[in-house]
């Protein structure tokens, strides 16, 4: 796996990987640890789609072929892209009569609020769309990633990229709650009083935990 890039102001992820059967448990790693990350749901979901786009890029563009992994995670919606560099695009038949071929297109359109294919300047890109309005402690949990993915750049450590992410988030998170209490001092508060406050808020909103 390469090529690892999470942007802002939307959460983002993009995975460039080389598309043979022995990437798929990676590419499925991946793709788990970052909706992990963003604290969303739809894991299995999003995990089984990806899997169905990349055996089609091994299937119909060849074993071996470049591809690329998107994750886009905005507000209610999840979108998942898988770029290559064919311009054949793939057509759903009927699974009576192309029992492998078939059958992976109509699961993938039976999980999804919506999929197609956008051809590209270098090929095409298969898409498709979750509602993660189901899961959504999200709000509160992406609004956190946000502010830690801000603050750890201008700490000059990009946490949400980093392998191996629990003890460096975790290490992130006790310095960005420092930092606001400092913050908080300074303009007079008390911050035994802010963390109980933050205590009685988090205990009273059990969903977002």
């Amino acid at each position: 796996m390469s090529n690892r890039e999470i942007t802002e102001p939307r959460l983002r992820c993009v995975l460039s990987f080389e598309a043979v059967p022995t990437q798929l448990a990676e590419l499925r790693k991946a793709v788990r640890t970052q909706l992990t990350v963003w604290g969303g749901g739809l894991t299995d979901e999003v995990q089984l789609a990806v899997t169905e786009l990349a055996s089609n890029v091994i299937r119909h563009v060849g074993e071996g072929a470049a591809a690329t992994l998107v994750m886009d995670s905005e507000g209610e919606r999840l979108r998942i892209e898988l770029h290559d560099k064919s311009f054949a695009v793939p057509i759903t038949s009927s699974p009576e009569r192309e029992a492998v071929c078939g059958r992976g297109l109509h699961l993938l359109a039976a999980m999804v609020t919506d999929w197609g294919t956008a051809i590209t300047a270098t090929g095409k890109a298969v898409w498709c769309e979750f509602s993660v309005e189901a899961a959504q402690p999200c709000r509160r949990i992406r609004r956190g990633v946000a502010i830690l993915e801000s603050y750890s750049r201008q700490a000059g450590v990009p946490v949400m990229a980093l392998p191996g992410g629990a003890p460096v988030l975790q290490d992130a998170v006790t310095k960005l709650i420092a930092d606001l209490l400092h913050w908080l001092t300074a303009q007079g508060g008390d911050p035994d009083d802010f963390l109980d406050r933050a205590q009685m808020h988090y205990e009273a909103e059990p969903e977002a935990a």
